[in-house]
C-alpha cells in the first residue's frame, strides 16, 4: 500500500480516537532515527512516549527477540519460564521491591497497583478504600486510571466513573495532610508528571508523602510508567529522589518497545494477594519478558543510566541557550531525558515545523514541548535537534 492508501484505509476502518495523526507512515527505525515509506528521515526525540529507551534495531536485543521468537511465545501463567524468572530476579534485586507481577500494559500495571492497595487492608480488616491521587496527574486509559487521573478532561466523556479517589494539588502537602480521613489507603503519585506538563517533584515532596504515609499506617504507591527504566538517569525515578515506595508500577521503557509492565511491591504488602486474587492471560509471556530482561541488562551492563546522565547535561544547556534566545520560552524543567519547554504559544505549530524538517517531538498540554529521546543519543544528535528547533523557533 502506498501512503495515501494506507491513510484511506485508517480513515475507513480504524477508531477515530486519535483525531488527524501525523501523516507520515513510520516503516523502519535504526539507532535514534525513524524512516517513513517514502524514505524520509527523522531524528525521534520522542521515543515512541518514552518507550524505545535503545532506540531501534539495537543489535544485541533484536537478536535476543529473535531467538525467543523461535522458542516460545506464550504457553500460559499455569506453567513455569525461565525468562520471566531470570526477569523477575534482575528487576527485584537492582529496586527496592521484593515481588513483582507482569502486565500488559501501564494502565493494567496501575489497575494491579490500587487493587493490591485495597485488597491490603482489607486482609487487615479494615475498611480502607480511598486513593489520594494528584491533580494534573495521568495514570490510564482505564475507567479506573481515568479515575485515578486527576485531568477532568479524560473523566467527562465516561461519567460516573468509578469513585473513590481524590484528587490534590501535587507538590502541596498541606493538601494531601488534608485530603486524609479514615478510608484513606494510599498516596498514588507520579514522581515525574509526565503528561500534565513535565513536572517533577520536588524534593521535599516525596519525603513528605513518605512520612505522611508512615505516620498515617497508609501505602506510597509511585507511578513510574514513564520515569522507570534509566529515563532520569537512575534506573527508577525513586533513586533520584532517596525515597522508597510501598508498590511501584512500571511499564513504557521495559521492553524498549514490546507491550508489557510491571507493578513491584515490598513484601509486606505482596503477600495480601492470595492465589486468585489476580491474574493475566498475556501478562509476563516469554517474549515480553524476553525483551524487559534484555532491556535492563544492556542498560545496566552498558553504563547507559551514565550516559543519560551526560547527555541530560548537555541538552539542558543546549535548550537554555534556546531560552535565552527566544522570549517566548518561559520556562525549562524536568529530569535525566524527560525534559520540557514551557511556552507562551502553543506548541502544535512547532511540533508540525519540526517534523518537516526532520525531528520528532511531542507536546505535553498545549504549551510544553516534551522531548523523550531514545537513552542512547549522543552530542551529535542533540545538537542537531536544536539547530533544527532554532530554525523553527526563529519563524514564531
Amino acid at each position: 500500500m502506498n501512503k495515501s492508501e494506507i491513510l484511506q484505509a485508517d480513515k475507513n476502518y480504524f477508531m477515530n480516537v486519535f483525531g488527524e495523526r501525523f501523516p507520515v507512515v513510520i516503516e523502519k527505525g535504526e539507532g535514534v532515527y525513524l524512516y517513513d515509506n517514502e524514505g524520509n528521515e527523522y531524528l525521534d526525540f520522542v521515543a515512541g512516549i518514552a518507550v524505545n529507551a535503545l532506540g531501534y534495531n539495537y543489535p544485541e536485543f533484536t537478536e535476543g527477540i529473535k531467538e525467543q521468537v523461535e522458542k516460545v511465545l506464550h504457553a500460559s501463567n499455569l506453567y513455569y519460564f525461565e525468562i520471566q524468572a531470570k526477569l523477575s530476579k534482575i528487576l527485584i534485586e537492582n529496586s527496592c521491591a521484593d515481588k513483582v507481577f507482569y502486565s500488559n500494559s501501564g494502565a493494567e500495571a496501575n489497575e494491579g497497583a490500587i487493587k493490591l492497595a485495597k485488597k491490603y487492608f482489607k486482609e487487615k480488616g479494615k475498611d480502607r478504600w480511598e486513593i489520594i491521587t494528584a491533580k494534573k496527574s495521568f495514570h490510564g486509559r482505564t475507567l479506573t486510571t481515568v479515575a485515578a487521573t486527576g485531568q477532568p478532561k479524560y473523566q467527562k466523556p465516561y461519567q460516573p466513573i468509578p469513585g473513590g479517589f481524590v484528587h490534590v494539588e501535587y507538590n502541596n502537602l498541606e493538601a494531601v495532610r488534608e485530603a486524609i480521613t479514615d478510608n484513606t489507603a494510599a498516596i498514588m503519585v507520579e514522581p515525574i508528571q509526565g503528561e500534565g506538563g513535565v513536572h517533577p517533584a520536588d524534593k521535599g515532596y516525596l519525603k513528605g508523602l513518605r512520612e505522611i504515609c508512615d505516620r498515617e499506617g497508609i501505602l506510597l504507591i509511585f507511578d513510574e510508567i514513564q520515569t522507570g527504566i534509566g529515563r532520569t538517569g537512575s534506573l527508577f525515578a525513586y533513586q533520584e529522589y532517596g525515597v522508597e515506595p510501598d508498590i511501584l508500577s512500571l511499564a513504557k521503557a521495559l521492553g524498549n518497545g514490546m507491550p508489557i509492565g510491571a507493578f513491584l511491591a515490598k513484601d509486606e504488602v505482596a503477600k495480601a494477594f492470595n492465589p486468585g486474587d489476580h491474574g493475566s492471560t498475556f501478562g509476563g509471556n516469554p517474549l515480553a519478558c524476553q525483551a524487559a530482561y534484555l532491556t535492563l541488562k544492556i542498560i545496566l551492563e552498558n553504563n547507559l543510566l551514565e550516559d543519560v546522565k551526560e547527555m541530560s547535561t548537555y541538552m539542558q544547556k543546549r535548550l537554555v541557550e534556546l531560552k535565552d534566545k527566544y522570549s517566548f520560552i518561559k520556562e525549562l524543567r524536568g529530569m535525566g531525558l524527560i525534559l520540557g519547554l514551557e511556552l507562551e504559544v502553543e506548541g502544535i505549530d512547532i511540533v508540525k515545523k519540526a517534523l518537516g524538517e526532520g525531528l520528532l517531538v511531542l507536546t505535553a498540554g498545549k504549551k510544553v514541548l516534551r522531548f523523550l529521546p531514545p537513552l542512547i543519543i549522543n552530542k551529535d544528535n542533540v545538537d542537531k535537534a536544536i539547530k533544527i528547533l532554532d530554525k523553527v523557533f526563529a519563524e514564531i
